[in-house]
């Protein structure tokens, strides 16, 4: 198993852009893209990627909002509400499972199992990405 963090706050995938020039990525993906990868080869500099399937486990942490009252903030800190805001689960995978293609595994079709949960934090916004090589006898249940 392989574990690493991403600081920051959580970002979801933005779908490309279409202009009379072409399209294009938008910038803040491109950046965040770059960052897990940066994050993953620091932490794994001698990193062969995985071959068969995996399976990846995503936890995102959000920063409470100053906006929230006191009983509130003190619910998200405690994980009784969970952030329901934008990015949605989906692009949070999105983004990451992109990033790591050619990285931690050859590519992300071999992902077959995902966890992802958005929670909130008292301190400062990350999110921590935990890849897993499966055997086929695990990847039956």
């Amino acid at each position: 198993m392989i574990c690493f963090t991403i600081p920051g706050e959580p970002t979801g995938k933005a779908r490309a852009r279409v202009t009379k020039y072409g399209t294009y990525t938008p910038e803040k993906t491109v950046n965040y893209e770059t960052l897990v990868k940066e994050m993953f080869a620091i932490t794994y500099p001698n990193h062969k990627p995985f071959e068969g399937m995996v399976k990846m486990d995503i936890q995102a942490y959000f920063s409470i909002p100053k906006s929230y009252t006191k009983g509130k903030k003190l619910a998200a800190k405690h994980n009784i509400i969970r952030p329901t805001k934008k990015p949605d689960a989906d692009n949070i995978l999105k983004i990451i499972a992109d990033s790591l293609n050619k990285v931690a595994y050859k590519d992300d079709s071999q992902i077959v199992g995902v966890n992802l949960f958005k929670k909130f934090t008292d301190g400062k916004p990350f999110t921590e990405v935990k890849i897993m090589d499966v055997s086929a006898k695990e990847a039956a249940k």
